[in-house]
């Protein structure tokens, strides 16, 4: 089974994340921002989807999205959502417009954030 990578600065919600995916069977790998979120990308191919926070620091989540979409890698196929506090339709539209498969906003159900990795991640 594929991997899920995620992708946020905040320990707190990459251990929320990993906890809620772990407990549904789902196997994760952690990044802290998009600068390792791309270096991981790029370097495990066992990484099927990836959870994404938009506000990060050295690299956004927007940024990320949008370098691994244009990277002409196997990796630019892999499904993002992003994972984050902000609803402004900008945000939204840009992430769409860049490849983005789903937006859900922190505080999030585990139960909604499993089924979407689960409807996404490729097996």
């Amino acid at each position: 089974m594929k991997k899920v990578l995620v992708v946020d600065d905040s320990r707190l919600v990459r251990h929320q994340v990993s906890l809620a995916l772990r407990q549904a069977g789902i196997q994760i790998t952690e990044a802290v921002d998009g600068v390792e979120g791309f270096a991981k990308v790029e370097s495990e191919p066992d990484i099927g989807m990836v959870l994404c926070d938009v506000n990060m620091p050295n690299m956004g989540g927007l940024e990320l999205l949008e370098k691994v979409k244009s990277s002409g890698t196997p990796a630019a196929s892999l499904p993002f959502v992003m994972l984050t506090s902000e609803s402004q339709q900008p945000l939204i539209d840009r992430a769409r417009k860049a490849g983005a498969k789903g937006w859900v906003i922190k505080p999030f159900r585990a139960e909604l954030l499993v089924a979407a990795v689960r409807k996404l991640l490729p097996v």
